[in-house]
């Protein structure tokens, strides 16, 4: 909300020497945010003249201007730039002639945006100063026609001060208003709480009108289908006023005003129901008498009725809108926008004024609906007081009767919303205890009465109170313990640190979790959040992510065309996505991460290694999309029934972690070429964060839709199965993810340049699987004793699963090994290859000799021979 500091003043006592910034200081005491300060941004001499002659000149570019004698300064005095009182001014405007009185800003006057005036030659003069447009004042849109004062009303004396006379000079401050103060969205509610925090006196506008009563006119409130068993409209005052002259321009002193509250100047009738609705917070709307066919009828839209607005869309209207109808139909839709076929125009002359009191669930649900908001709805859906109707139309009245030349008339109707104040208990001792202050009773009494809130009864120990009219949010002891803070000051609540209970700490899940963060992030990568919506393309182009891994047919989708021909995957659609183009829930993490890169690969940074913890959803068997028919209506309390389905319906959230790697990994420098990351640094990624749970991952050859073929490992734990003995020797592998380089086509469309490495895990699986305490050995002080093996195989032979039979029976002596080799060439068969490994053999209690080890690694070549017919290489 935005209050110009003039209109302010008007109904409050401000200091003669009141800054903007004074005000912020005043208004944040009392619990508003300080937003800004709004200026027209014009500086220097702007000043009222008068043209003496204009001389139209057609020049070469076909172009006539005119070459003006303009008096700026009464006859023989010195100009406020210090010049001559008369000045030639060029201007191309045409819309004014010798005599009239014009706005003229001189050099050295700065106008909005920086626009600096100097003389300067131009069309063959020195153009001495310029001579002012609405728009180059800020003041409109009308860049073409000049500001002729006599048209708007006004014969001020040639020299005087352009600014205060337009109200230039004008300042407005700009606060945030929550949701629940809507009272504040006028300058009457701002002004009482500027009186609240200051102390100064305060005159309620509305009470400064004499309301006449209309009467006549024909209005129905025929709610069929009232939300929340409330009808929608409950109040609907309307008046009319004849004769009004449509050709009359909005003052400029209320034009000023509406441009530093944010809204621009329309036409004058428009321009007085948004004054009024600034000032009183009363939204209010003018139809054309004429164009109006009978009675007013307020009714919920019919089943496929359908309504032209004011900004000319056609909009379907639902059975849950309220409409203002005529005998015609819907003319309006009610506290959000009126309809076209009605609207008041440069042919009006007779006005009917509408004042209603509108329930805001209504209209909220309306605004939303039809992505409509407006400066009524904003209004309407925080609540409006339902008492100050009758106040703002006459006061509407009142203003087209002063500035339009209109009549007031006796036409028009009277229904008053009913208004009934609740009373509130409230336990004095409950304010103190629930906010730990020191608050005297007095303090108490006295902050509730200057809100305006009426003690209806006084037990001593309880209050019984009424909020005012204004004040619908005040409905519970614990509103007005809050308004008691507010007023009585926020700096007297004391801060004390909570002390946390003891007994209580992170879980292995959040300890293991932060772990992760922490050591992947201190390995180099950058952690990045992002937004948990994709596209069908992204889900059918990464599928399920870590779930998706060795996901078969899927995984043999090499190209655009066939992964567009993969199976769909299977996601939860949002009913009211933020973004059309993005209506899903992620099944992975690599969207985002992609997303990610190609952001910042755009701007230049091509070396990355990024990584996000985060949340997938994965839909249940059979889980349709979720459309806005399984959504139960707002602003009700669903059943307990709907309540266990909804959270029935809630999917599984498994916890990831995915990483992408791109660029070099090691930058070229002096002496050493540049190393570009490929899979087996997203390989070595997902071990760091196995290693971070101490877990080891068993890597394996996989496969998966958004990898290359060749360059996938499908990732996995090892874990105890049925019948396994206790060290789980017989148990089986879990996938749990996938590492390896995504598929070119799929890098080429995202626009990142060389390869691009990834892999994602299933986090709370890795977690689960993990073993609860870390595995520790024995460090043996005895030599190792280390034998190399090479095998031959068959090429189509994994050689981690090798590796694996190979460990298993070498048995306990052997310590560890490693794949050194993979040969494939001369000496050894086609569709053959020789791995080498290297072995390393330790005992514990006694130093090994070359036959215990080499025996070791014939037990591991016999298993070979077994799995995978292996031979030792010659």
């Amino acid at each position: 909300m935005r209050i110009p500091l003039s209109w302010l003043g008007e109904i409050v006592s401000l200091p003669e020497d009141v800054t903007p910034e004074a005000v912020h200081a005043d208004l944040v005491r009392v619990g508003f945010e300080e937003e800004s300060i709004r200026r027209f941004d014009v500086t220097g001499p702007v000043v009222v003249g008068e043209v003496l002659s204009r001389e139209p000149e057609e020049h070469s570019n076909g172009k006539t201007v005119n070459w003006c004698q303009v008096r700026v300064a009464p006859e023989g005095q010195q100009a406020a730039d210090g010049g001559a009182d008369v000045r030639g001014i060029v201007c191309g405007a045409h819309n004014f002639d010798a005599g009239d009185k014009v706005v003229v800003s001189l050099p050295g006057a700065v106008l909005p945006g920086g626009f600096a005036i100097s003389a300067r030659k131009t069309y063959g003069h020195v153009s001495d100063g310029m001579i002012a447009s609405a728009r180059e004042l800020s003041l409109g849109e009308d860049h073409e026609g000049i500001i002729v004062l006599s048209r708007l009303g006004l014969d001020p004396v040639v020299g005087a001060d352009a600014r205060a006379l337009l109200g230039l000079s004008d300042t407005a401050v700009e606060i945030n208003v929550t949701p629940d103060r809507g009272y504040a969205f006028s300058v009457r509610g701002v002004g009482r709480e500027y009186a609240h925090a200051t102390g100064a006196s305060f005159t309620d506008p509305a009470l400064a009108v004499s309301p006449a009563i209309g009467t006549g006119f024909s209005v129905t409130l025929d709610d069929r289908a009232p939300i929340r068993g409330r009808a929608g409209a409950t109040g609907f005052v309307t008046r009319v006023v004849r004769g009004i002259d449509p050709s009359r321009p909005t003052p400029a002193w209320m034009v000023a005003r509406l441009q530093l509250a944010g809204i621009r100047s329309l036409s004058l009738e428009v321009d007085i129901s948004n004054y009024v609705m600034l000032e009183l917070g009363q939204p209010l709307h003018a139809y054309d008498l004429r164009k109006l066919t009978g009675g007013i009828t307020v009714r919920r839209a019919a089943p496929g009725e359908t309504l032209v607005t004011l900004d000319g869309q056609e909009r379907q209207l639902h059975v849950e809108d309220l409409v203002i109808a005529d005998e015609s139909g819907a003319i309006g839709l009610a506290g959000v926008m009126g309809g076209a076929s009605t609207k008041a125009d440069d042919t009006t002359v007779d006005v009917l004024i509408e004042a209603a009191t509108f329930d805001p669930v209504s209209i909220a649900r309306t605004a939303r609906r039809h992505k409509l908001p407006s400066e009524a709805s904003k209004r309407f859906e925080r609540g409006v007081d339902p008492l100050v109707s009758r106040a703002a139309a006459q006061r509407m009245v009142d203003l087209l009767v002063e500035l339009a030349g209109g009549t007031a008339d006796e036409l028009g109707s009277d229904l008053v919303a009913g208004w009934e104040p609740i009373e509130v208990r409230l336990p004095i001792a409950r304010v103190n205890g629930l906010l730990g202050t020191d608050y005297s009773e007095g303090e108490i009494r006295d902050a509730i009465e200057t809100i305006g809130c009426t003690i209806v009864a006084d037990g001593g120990d309880e209050l019984g109170v009424t909020a005012p009219s204004w004040r619908s949010d005040l409905t519970r002891s614990a509103d007005l313990i809050e308004e008691v803070a507010r007023i009585v000051g926020y700096d007297r609540i004391p801060s004390t640190l909570p002390v946390a209970p003891a007994g209580r700490g992170l879980t292995r899940s959040q300890r293991l979790r932060r772990r992760v963060a922490d050591i992947i992030t201190a390995a180099g990568l950058d952690e990045v959040q992002s937004y948990p919506f994709v596209s069908r393309s992204q889900l059918q182009a990464f599928g399920a992510g870590a779930e998706g891994a060795g996901s078969g047919a899927a995984a043999e989708a090499d190209s655009e065309a066939t992964r567009a021909a993969a199976p769909p995957v299977a996601a939860i659609a949002l009913a009211n996505a933020l973004d059309a183009q993005s209506p899903y829930l992620r099944r992975s993490l690599l969207p985002g991460l992609v997303t990610a890169a190609q952001r910042n690969a755009s701007r230049g940074l091509t070396d990355l290694a990024l990584v996000e913890l985060g949340l997938v959803f994965a839909p249940g068997a059979g889980d349709a999309p979720l459309g806005t028919d399984t959504v139960p209506p707002l602003a009700e309390r669903p059943s307990d029934a709907v309540l266990a389905e909804l959270n029935a319906s809630i999917p599984d959230q498994p916890r990831r972690i995915a990483g992408l790697l791109l660029g070099d990994a090691v930058p070229k420098q002096a002496g050493e070429p540049a190393r570009a990351y490929d899979w087996a640094d997203a390989l070595d990624a997902a071990r760091t964060v196995a290693g971070a749970v101490s877990a080891e991952l068993v890597v394996s050859q996989g496969a998966h839709r958004a990898f290359h073929p060749g360059r996938t490992a499908e990732l996995a734990i090892r874990v105890a199965g049925d019948g396994a003995d206790a060290d789980g020797d017989e148990g089986g592998l879990v996938v749990i993810g996938v590492a390896g380089e995504l598929l070119p086509e799929l890098v080429a469309e995202h626009h990142l340049p060389g390869r691009v490495a990834a892999f994602e895990l299933d986090l709370d699986r890795l977690i689960e699987l993990a073993p609860r305490l870390p595995e520790t050995a024995q460090l043996s002080t005895y030599p190792a004793a280390t034998q190399d093996l090479t095998l031959v195989v068959a090429d189509d032979v994994p050689a981690g699963d090798l590796l694996a039979v190979v460990v298993a029976g070498a048995g306990d002596l052997l310590e560890g090994a490693r794949i050194v080799d993979d040969y494939r060439g001369a000496g050894i068969e086609a569709g053959s290859k020789a791995l080498t490994f290297a072995l390393r053999f330790r005992a514990e209690d006694r130093t090994l000799t070359a036959e215990e080890a080499s025996a070791a690694k014939l037990a591991g070549v016999e298993a070979a021979a077994l799995a995978f017919d292996a031979k030792l290489r010659d």
